[in-house]
């Protein structure tokens, strides 16, 4: 008998390490950090993952969004460390907030990097985004999908900017992350550093003279015409999303689960996407919104683009070694190769 007990007591423990981790009990809410609030295609995208992919999984897996920064309560760019660490089981987050623990997503975020929508598409789809996507899940998160912020475009309530010497002094909000700091110092503005909650304010009270975000997602849900009459398009920055999950998380959830998850991504990535780039291309429909608003656009010539460029050398210079020489080659022949 006793031994009999042992045999059984050895296949008990065999059978519990066969059990693979998703067999067990779900979570009963996973939480799911958002940056911005409820409104414009960012926001919603977030609604329409957690209501996806609670029908997908039959109830299974429940996400609930934290929008405006709940979970994070100060530094947006702290983000991806909290996902990392599991304070989040989700997020939907810029590479400009996740760029200061992975560098190499500052890639995104070179002044004058990407001069169109297929050369962005080119370095996501290709070679250099594998490697990206492949370290950030050695770092801890599984990157599900790709969403869009879109080009960042500058806006001001002073005067148009037309060439670098219409930036000289003036103050510009912009992301906490170092590359933009340094950016805007190349172009003689004086950049002011802060998370998107405080910056509302700071346009209302003219604590700042100017901002960079993408048409949109972001100038034209929050009508940045209240306090800015100027923007120039300058295509200096893209801001893609990344739908992201912790990796313990991922691991958690069975492979039928798992599948559902991704699907549910993809398709609501695609969609936000879409509605990231609608009326900028072509015949540029959005800009009339932006114009009966009040606002006066400029669209820069490429003699003009030139200019700027020019300025941001020294960026490229400092920057490039800190995302990988490799990375930066990569990407360069996958835009130059979308480019002919």
């Amino acid at each position: 008998m006793k031994r009999l007990g042992l045999f059984a007591l050895v296949g008990l423990l065999a059978l519990a390490l066969a059990v693979p981790a998703w067999a067990g009990s779900y979570k009963k809410q996973y939480k799911l950090s958002l940056v911005v609030g409820p409104k414009g295609p960012w926001g919603q995208m977030g609604q329409k993952f957690a209501d996806e992919v609670r029908k997908a999984t039959k109830g299974r897996v429940n996400i609930k969004p934290y929008f405006a920064g709940k979970l994070f309560a100060g530094k947006q760019t702290n983000e991806f460390m909290l996902l990392r660490q599991g304070v989040a089981d989700f997020a939907i987050g810029s590479t400009i907030n996740w760029s200061p623990q992975m560098k190499q997503l500052n890639l995104f975020s070179m002044p004058f990097f990407f001069p169109s929508y297929k050369a962005l598409d080119a370095v996501k789809y290709g070679k250099a985004g594998k490697i990206l996507l492949s370290r950030i899940e050695k770092a801890g998160v599984v990157c599900l999908g790709w969403g869009e912020n879109g080009y960042r475009e500058i806006t001001n309530r002073k005067h148009p900017i037309v060439t670098p010497a219409d930036l000289k002094g003036l103050k510009i909000r912009a992301v906490g992350s170092p590359i933009f700091k340094d950016t805007f110092r190349a172009l003689g503005a004086n950049p002011v550093l802060m998370n998107w909650g405080d910056a509302q304010t700071a346009f209302q009270q003219g604590i700042v003279d100017g901002q960079e975000n993408p048409i949109n997602v972001v100038i034209i849900p929050y009508k940045i015409w209240q306090y800015h009459k100027y923007i120039t398009l300058w295509h200096y920055t893209i801001d893609p999303l990344i739908i992201g999950v912790n990796k313990k998380v991922w691991n958690s959830f069975s492979p039928e689960d798992q599948k559902a998850i991704r699907e549910v991504a993809k398709r609501v990535g695609a969609w936000e996407v879409a509605v990231a780039r609608k009326g900028l291309t072509g015949k540029m429909e959005a800009l009339k919104i932006l114009e009966k608003h009040g606002m006066k656009v400029t669209q820069l010539t490429p003699a003009q683009m030139k200019a700027f460029q020019d300025k941001v050398k020294g960026v490229w210079k400092k920057w490039t070694p800190k995302i990988g020489e490799d990375l930066v080659n990569t990407a360069l022949a996958e835009v130059k190769a979308a480019m002919k």
